[in-house]
């Protein structure tokens, strides 16, 4: 079979496989890409939750840990509420909601795994003050898992890795010869991170902050907070940050103007669900 029919037959049988699997984003309704199957990677998730359980120290402040829950409750009935209300398919329903508090202050740091997995680590807390600050903390975590985020960033890395292999095939080797010319990087996949990953990944940041937003004013939390928690961010890390092109989030910069640009509108078109 001589190259240009078998990428032919490459390119087709491509199209057939990612045709069916192209969804769209909640409420933003952008163009996903999702090959990996998400009940497969929600019980994988569960699975490295309960291993964090174990490994991790956790909070002795239960004070806390139930506002943390208390938030999570209001955010899971008025995020199934919206998408009751306007006739939507809800993201989060065969989501196993569970919140953990991780005793560890030198990290200022929240995450959502896929299915409704949360944890908050005790370092945020100052910086998010108030139960406005934490709200929109969680609001931006719960963002990633119901966009479903993790399910696109492993379909893209498994979309990247396999066209990769069949270039490197078709050149006959090509691309194995650039990693060989610098032993130890591979180059061929940093390019690609900092080429298509870190700036799709960087759009998904933006998605979760607009996303997070419209679920902290859905579950009547004051979003103006949203901004001020990446003001004392900013004083927090005391300016440190990497090269814009080098990491996988917006700067605070962009992330405090976009948050100030969405307020108005999300205020008025996303009023608490009672």
């Amino acid at each position: 079979m001589n190259r240009r029919k078998f990428l032919n037959y490459i390119g087709c049988g491509c199209c057939g496989f990612l045709i069916p699997s192209c969804t769209s984003a909640p409420i933003t309704d952008r163009k996903q890409l999702k090959l990996i199957s998400e009940s497969k990677l929600n019980f994988q998730a569960a699975q490295i939750y309960e291993k964090i359980k174990e490994k991790e120290k956790m909070s002795s402040d239960t004070a806390k840990l139930n506002e943390i829950k208390n938030i999570g409750k209001k955010m899971e009935d008025s995020i199934s509420k919206y998408f009751e209300k306007t006739n939507l398919d809800d993201p989060t329903l065969n989501f196993d909601w569970e919140y953990i508090l991780i005793d560890n202050k030198k990290i200022k740091n929240a995450w959502c795994m896929p299915g409704g997995k949360i944890a908050i680590y005790t370092g945020i807390l100052p910086v998010t003050k108030n139960n406005n600050g934490l709200a929109a903390v969680m609001g931006h975590e719960i963002a990633h898992a119901v966009a479903k985020h993790s399910i696109e960033r492993a379909s893209r890395s498994a979309l990247i890795n396999t066209s990769t292999q069949i270039i490197d095939m078709v050149t006959g080797g090509k691309l194995s010869q650039i990693n060989r010319v610098t032993p130890g990087i591979n180059t061929v996949g940093l390019l690609s991170k900092i080429g298509l990953m870190n700036p799709f990944t960087r759009k998904q940041e933006t998605e979760a902050d607009y996303l997070g937003m419209i679920f902290s004013s859905l579950s009547g939390y004051d979003i103006r907070e949203t901004k001020k928690i990446w003001e004392r961010m900013q004083e927090s890390n005391k300016g440190k940050k990497p090269p814009a092109w080098l990491s996988t989030h917006p700067s605070a910069d962009n992330r405090i103007n976009n948050l100030k640009s969405w307020e108005t509108s999300v205020i008025l078109d996303y009023p608490p669900i009672t």
